[in-house]
């Protein structure tokens, strides 16, 4: 065997112990520099040490995420087993750490203690509580609302006693169902499930984002999931429902509702049977949204809730525009154009695309061009994507936007400086030179295998 055949083969274990080490490198960090509790962040002069290990572990996941890719898409792909038990290796360090690249995690905790207080989070904001558990909440949303819907509220009531802990076991729930989910997806959309699961389970934005980050987007995307399956197993009533729950958590999942009546039409004969589908789906949508509403007590508000402002230094697309040209409100009123405008080319494109993958390009246009982004949004697309994407284009830029938003985000949520951009950079550099020795040797044992009789 030649030398670049025995470099260009991947070792899916070697992969597996790469990203472990990344995994364990990124939660040692986050114990001095992750989304800590105020009384235990590190100072302005401390934590260099923890950052540094953090973009070590993120470029070393990355990175072994990335070559377990190449391995996916060779001649001898990973069997699903061995991809679900790498999953687990990956994220058991993140699970064991604390909240890592966002302080969502607090707010959602708030959320719920307000709602079992009877209080009125789409009316006030965290302030309204006050105490230790409040002050967790960066400033900038001491004030603002809550845009969730009434069923992560019952959520988060439930899980709020147990804190952090309980908000992660609900993260980790969602996660559990998507990947529960996602083989009947692939299996539908024709997609191979070594690469759906790749691409839709281990990707580094849904380790450092669901698992560590515990963001409340695993429980909507996990209802979301469900419902496509219930719709392509022929159930579009359990399907409408199941997405209008996963809508109740965060409202982008409402577009679900589309790829239900799409596939409710196909079962369906006679002339208006996208019109007949549609307008079930409705019925249904409105009954379940009433019924979880009253379930959980929590009224309306969170119809008015979804204006809540953005960060004033969000870098999305339109909002970075609105603030070179001074005129936020008109680029973001732009963007929802742009946004419906693609959504309604996508949709007409229904039948070719499939109903799925179109709702994927649907959520990726909500994404990118919305007032607001973080680096987990982007996993609203990566999930439909990940089962019903055809290999090519699509897939690469998904791939490559996957890795380099991974890298987009600190491990305390906060807006980095210059100082702790540099440490970054070492980090990431250091790792970088590790991977570097670690290929080099490999091809020195190559060719010293090559050269024995």
């Amino acid at each position: 065997m030649l030398v670049r055949d025995v470099v260009a083969a991947v070792d899916p274990r070697r992969c597996r112990l790469l990203g472990f080490a990344g995994s364990v490198a990124i939660a040692a960090g986050g114990m001095s520099v992750g989304a800590l509790p105020v009384r235990d962040a590190a100072g302005p002069d401390d934590g260099w040490l923890g950052l540094v290990a953090s973009y070590f572990g993120l470029v070393l996941l990355v990175a072994a995420w990335w070559r377990l890719g190449r391995a996916v898409r060779g001649p001898q792909p990973p069997e699903p087993r061995f991809l679900l038990v790498t999953l687990g290796v990956w994220a058991a360090p993140l699970v064991l750490g604390p909240p890592l690249f966002s302080r969502d995690v607090y707010s959602y905790l708030v959320q719920g203690t307000m709602a079992g207080a009877h209080m009125d989070v789409y009316a006030y904001g965290a302030d309204r509580l006050g105490g230790r558990l409040a002050a967790e909440v960066p400033q900038v949303w001491q004030h603002t609302p809550t845009p969730y819907g009434p069923v992560f509220l019952a959520v988060a009531r439930a899980a709020a006693p147990l804190g952090v802990t309980g908000m992660r076991l609900v993260a980790l729930a969602g996660v559990g169902l998507m990947i529960a989910i996602l083989p009947a997806l692939a299996r539908r959309g024709g997609t191979d499930l070594p690469t759906a699961l790749w691409l839709g389970a281990l990707n580094p934005l849904l380790l450092l984002h669901l698992v560590a980050g515990a963001h409340n987007d695993a429980v909507m995307l996990g209802l979301l999931g469900a419902g496509l399956a219930a719709a392509a197993a022929g159930w579009p009533l359990g399907a409408a429902a199941l997405v209008t729950l996963a809508a109740l958590v965060k409202v982008p999942a409402a577009l679900g509702l589309l790829a239900v009546a799409s596939i409710w039409s196909y079962r369906l004969r006679g002339r208006a049977r996208l019109v007949r589908a549609g307008l079930a789906t409705l019925a249904v949508a409105a009954v379940t949204t009433v019924a979880a509403t009253a379930a959980a007590g929590t009224g309306y508000g969170w119809i008015s809730a979804l204006g809540t402002p953005v960060s004033a230094h969000n870098w999305a697309l339109t909002s970075v525009l609105g603030r070179l040209t001074g005129d936020g409100p008109a680029w973001h009123l732009l963007g929802a154009a742009a946004t419906a405008v693609i959504v309604l080319l996508v949709w007409r494109r229904r039948h070719r695309l499939g109903p799925v993958y179109a709702l994927g390009l649907s959520l990726a246009a909500v994404a990118l061009l919305g007032p607001a982004i973080r680096p987990w949004y982007a996993l609203w697309a990566l999930f439909p994507l990940a089962v019903a994407a055809p290999n090519g284009r699509t897939r690469r830029w998904a791939a490559v936007g996957s890795c380099v938003l991974a890298l987009a985000v600190l491990p305390d949520g906060f807006e980095p400086d210059a100082r702790q951009l540099t440490l970054a950079v070492c980090g990431g550099g250091l790792a970088a030179l590790a991977l570097l020795a670690w290929r080099t040797a490999s091809r020195l044992r190559a060719r010293t295998t090559e050269a024995l009789p």
